[in-house]
């Protein structure tokens, strides 16, 4: 594409043609000097990205090649790197033992970059460059469904010009585009979660509100870019569909995607109305549809509101979908992905087991996986706050461990950030998990879960009234969230220890509805219930709670109190909350019948 003064800038229209055209160079560099000294040898570091690129006359720019020169730099001398997008692509198409460096911080992009490694040592150990890899054999018709701008190789070098000459028994290290380069070039497959977000389509009669709708488009790309594993196309690549009668099976083979999202808005008098369809892009076939109708008013405020709900419910929508794929061999991610799967069903002892045994898994294949390390620790504390777990301490001190490791690897990751806020949570330390989970928040201004963890960390604290708020964003960016029991017992349990007992009922019961497995929600309620004088009733929900407990929690006052709340052992706030939850929460036990001791 063009040289760079000490290196050069090359286009692929196939990725694994550029991985291997790298290791061939690097290959071929230490066949081409044999009896150079060791300090006198030109060495090349190479770094290969799968990204979005924009095209100008002869040069290509944008994040795609950005990237890229970030690897260059990370790379050894005589050696490769590559992101984790191009290693998902490569995987089992080419046989190179390549090294997990973990997440990386890099100069101007703005979240970690997972980092795959090919050492100079694991190059000399190649076949020689001439040597061709075995791979099943494509008719070359097959590269037309490849993006050409999809995929950028950087190689930088000690010198302005490069030149390698073929060992006399090569048959493939000549020209770029030799036959029996193309004869075993692989088929692209779309990263699992990889989507585009089409510009939305402007449905009023006021062309001037046509702001609104692509601004909807560009947050709505920036949002799911965020999300943990997603591959979101860039809106300039995503804006030259628009207008055009473009089906989603012919974009996705143009941009590599295996996930299309299209949509409308529409102005109706002082409301506007939003629609979204989600397309799998390899079978035409719709996934998920939602709409929403909104009062007009400050409309960047509505914007955020569709923007975020459409993200989060995405997000949920893609990893069960992701999850639910019959794969005979399945790898680290695709564990990852059922377990996330399993952690988005509403709680229970089955579901989180389920959970952490595929993050397990995970592991086991990966050991530095930063994802894997953060979401078993999500689902080891997940289950001792839900008051689900017979070994809360080893599963607590297992957790610590995993955040330990993976913050340790990659400190910017927002994963690993609530992960430890999870477990600081669990300790009883909300001063502390109150920063982490505000971390998560300034990396993701719709991540649900920290949201929910905040109100928590701000109610133990004393911040009662900012509780409440914190819950009702959490429903609104998320209303058929599986995990909604808890945002309504959120606000419940508020609403009791502020003495307002008849609305704290109706919320508690709004809880136990969605999710009846819960065992705090009863034990709430039965509290509630007596404070409102309806002894029977309270004493049923006691029952019920005894009956979910995985221990002996809810038999006496005792062991409520040893237990604490939610997972904390002994702790119950600062002495301003706990003086509110012995005015309310004890009082209306004592009243359902539990005992003392």
């Amino acid at each position: 594409m063009k040289n760079t003064g000490d290196g050069l800038l090359a286009e692929f229209a196939s990725v694994v043609d550029a991985v291997r055209c790298a290791a061939e160079i690097q290959r071929g560099m230490i066949e081409r000097e044999p009896q150079v000294p060791e300090d006198r040898r030109i060495r090349f570091r190479i770094g290969v990205n799968l990204g979005d690129v924009i095209a100008e006359h002869h040069d290509i720019f944008g994040d795609g090649v950005n990237v890229a020169a970030r690897l260059e730099a990370l790379a050894e001398p005589g050696g490769i790197c590559i992101s984790r997008t191009v290693r998902e692509q490569i995987r089992d198409k080419l046989p190179y033992p390549l090294e997990d460096l973990g997440e990386q911080s890099v100069k101007n992009i703005a979240r970690p970059v997972r980092v795959y490694t090919l050492r100079p040592e694991a190059v000399a150990e190649l076949p020689a460059s001439g040597t061709p890899v075995e791979a099943p054999r494509l008719r070359r018709s097959a590269l037309a469904a490849v993006v050409a701008a999809a995929l950028v190789a950087l190689v930088s070098a000690a010198v302005a010009w490069w030149v390698w000459p073929s060992p006399k028994s090569s048959a493939t290290s000549g020209a770029a585009g030799a036959p029996a380069a193309l004869s075993i070039v692989q088929p692209f497959v779309a990263p699992r979660l990889s989507i585009v977000v089409l510009p939305f389509v402007n449905l009023s009669d006021d062309p001037e509100q046509q702001y609104f709708v692509d601004g909807i488009t560009e947050d709505l790309t920036t949002d799911l870019s965020r999300l943990a594993d997603m591959l979101v196309i860039s809106r300039n690549s995503a804006f030259t569909y628009e207008d055009k009668p473009v089906n989603s099976k012919q974009i996705g083979r143009e941009l590599g995607v295996r996930y299309v999202l299209e949509g409308s808005v529409q102005r109706l008098g002082n409301e506007v109305r939003v629609n979204a369809q989600l397309i799998n892009a390899e079978t035409d076939t719709h996934l998920w549809a939602e709409r929403f109708d909104r009062d007009m008013g400050d409309l960047f405020a509505l914007q955020n509101e569709i923007t975020g709900r459409l993200a989060v419910a995405l997000n949920l929508k893609l990893i069960n979908v992701e999850a639910a794929r019959p794969i005979e061999h399945p790898d680290t991610l695709d564990y990852i992905f059922r377990g996330r799967a399993a952690l988005s069903k509403p709680s229970s002892p089955d579901n989180y087991m389920e959970a952490i045994s595929m993050f397990e898994r995970a592991l086991a294949l990966d050991p530095h996986s930063v994802e894997a390390q953060s979401q078993l620790a999500n689902g080891l504390t997940g289950r001792v706050i839900a008051e689900m777990s017979d070994s809360a301490t080893t599963d607590i001190a297992r957790a610590e461990g995993l955040v330990e490791q993976a913050l340790t690897a990659s400190p910017g990751s927002g994963l690993a950030h609530y992960a430890k806020g999870h477990v600081l949570r669990a300790q009883g330390r909300p001063e502390e998990a109150m920063r982490e989970f505000e971390t998560v928040l300034a990396l993701n201004h719709n991540a649900t879960g920290a949201l929910f963890q905040l109100g928590w960390c701000k109610l133990m604290t004393g911040a009662i009234d900012e509780v409440i708020p914190l819950a009702e964003q959490d429903i609104r960016l998320s209303p058929r969230d599986p995990g909604l029991a808890s945002f309504y017992w959120r606000i419940g349990w508020v609403r009791l220890l502020q003495s307002q007992i008849g609305d704290a009922v109706l919320w508690l019961e709004k809880a136990r509805s969605a999710n009846p497995r819960l065992a705090g929600v009863h034990a709430m309620l039965a509290s509630a219930l007596a404070l409102e004088g309806e002894t029977e009733l309270a004493a049923a929900e006691l029952g019920e709670a005894r009956k979910l407990s995985d221990n002996d929690r809810y038999s006496s006052l005792a062991h409520v109190e040893a237990a604490g709340f939610t997972g904390s052992r002994n702790y119950w706030g600062v002495p301003k909350v706990r003086a509110l939850f012995e005015a309310t929460y004890f009082a209306g036990l004592r009243k359902a019948g539990m005992p003392e001791e």
